[in-house]
């Protein structure tokens, strides 16, 4: 049969009443040929409805085993981890992270050169985490990159990831030492010193992060094994030095001080902790009047040093930690011409207090308030520091913010000082917010320390 749109035109040219009509039908269309064409019409809209049924019953029973294999999966899960609340977002971190290639840090990579070096240390869940069944939300898949996976909640209270990225120029997981994470932050300074510049490493943190595990050493119990902290390394390669052919000729002399600075003021650790001011001599150079700086001849009395003045250190409570540090902490290896006992370098590693969440200090009271407050004060005025450093050709140095700038000036001044940044994260879901806050302050580091 012909189109329907050459039928009508066909219909509507023939006059009324004309023979050969066939009762009206267009001319040219054949009553017989309609049959079959109507019946091939029937057979084919229920060939479509039956195909269509079945599509639907196939999808039904795939949306079946789908369900089915879903509630095997979520009893996997929930039977992987006990009792843990947040299994789904276990699961959904274990199955991102089996879509990613991990490739982290070995200790066999070469030691990169930058004026102003970033990295961040992820420690382990510790024993109280893991009882409280949290998880952990932090992937280091690289040597530079480390993921925080959100966790979120939609309106509908559906559970979601956030997969946050961020990068620097070192990343260390949970399986890295002490050692590791010495060779590629604080060991290429000890040079700088040598050669007469200034150096200066922090570790930054959430109270219970790990930077005075970093810096001082391996805890045993309450009793710390300081060989193992990152100021002893530090000075066993500074002895190192003086021995070797290149240094052993100039005789310097070693020497090293502690000191703490709490809400504003400066205590030596050295001297049951006594008040220290600091001012600044008419050569703009500034001076801690009556610290304590003890000659050392060895690396054992630096480590005698170090836990005399471990123990002396300022601490209080907060909801974070129970004995959490809430003072800045700075051991300086100094080393001197003889003679003139002119300053040839300097080596400041630095403990810096918790920087606290709002909400672990907004129930306490006025002090521990003023505390949060100097130690944020302290914590801005230092990044706005190493970002003077990091700009060439700007002379201007916001030092005199806070005490703990103020005693680092010298740190800051010279194409040869170097600085060095520890951002240490805490794994557990609950510190979660903190951690990215933590990342933040250490990206924002590393993009001033990108204008070198």
């Amino acid at each position: 049969p012909a189109p329907n749109s050459r039928v009508t035109q066909q219909f509507t040219n023939v006059p009324v009443g004309g023979g050969g009509g066939g009762g009206g039908r267009p001319a040219g269309v054949s009553s017989t040929a309609s049959v079959p064409h109507a019946v091939a019409s029937g057979a084919v809209r229920r060939s479509n409805v039956v195909k269509e049924v079945e599509r639907l019953k196939e999808n039904r029973e795939k949306r079946r085993q789908r369900q089915a294999e879903l509630k095997e999966e979520k009893e996997a899960l929930m039977n992987m981890d006990p009792g843990n609340p947040n299994w789904e977002f276990l699961a959904m971190i274990r199955e991102y992270q089996n879509s990613i290639e991990f490739r982290p840090l070995t200790g066999n990579e070469p030691v990169e050169d930058h004026q102003i070096t970033v990295c961040v240390r992820k420690r382990p869940l510790n024993k109280k985490e893991n009882a409280k069944k949290e998880v952990d939300v932090i992937s280091v898949p690289t040597k530079d990159q480390m993921i925080v996976h959100e966790p979120k909640n939609k309106v509908d209270l559906t559970k979601y990831l956030e997969n946050q990225k961020f990068r620097f120029d070192y990343a260390f997981d949970d399986s890295c030492t002490n050692e590791i994470v010495y060779k590629y932050t604080a060991k290429p300074l000890v040079q700088t010193i040598f050669e007469g510049g200034m150096a200066t490493c922090f570790a930054y943190g959430q109270t219970g992060s790990g930077k005075t595990h970093t810096m001082g050493g391996d805890f045993q119990g309450k009793t710390q094994d300081c060989k193992k902290g990152i100021y002893a390394m530090a000075a066993r390669d500074v002895f190192a030095y003086l021995k070797s052919p290149k240094y052993k000729p100039l005789n310097l002399i070693v020497s090293a001080s502690f000191f703490e600075i709490y809400s504003g003021k400066v205590f030596d650790l050295l001297a049951d902790k006594a008040k220290l001011r600091v001012l600044e001599d008419g050569k703009q150079q500034v001076q801690i009047v009556g610290l304590t700086e003890k000659v050392v001849d060895n690396v054992d009395e630096v480590l005698k040093l170090i836990q005399h003045g471990n123990a002396a250190r300022t601490s209080g409570q907060t909801s974070a930690n129970s004995n959490s540090s809430r003072s800045h902490a700075v051991f300086q290896i100094v080393v001197r011409s003889p003679g003139m006992h002119r300053v040839h370098g300097k080596f400041s590693l630095i403990d810096l207090a918790g920087n606290e969440r709002g909400a672990d200090t907004s129930s306490a009271n006025r002090q521990t308030r003023m505390e949060s407050a100097e130690i944020n004060k302290s914590l801005l005025a230092l990044k706005e520091c190493i970002r003077a450093l990091g700009m060439k050709g700007n002379n201007h140095l916001p030092f005199r913010v806070s005490k703990l700038t103020q005693v680092l000036r010298d740190s800051f001044i010279g194409d040869k000082s170097r600085t060095c940044m520890i951002a240490m994260i805490s794994p557990a879901m609950s510190s979660c917010e903190h951690s990215l806050n933590t990342l933040r302050y250490a990206d924002r580091v590393k993009e001033l320390g990108a204008t070198e």
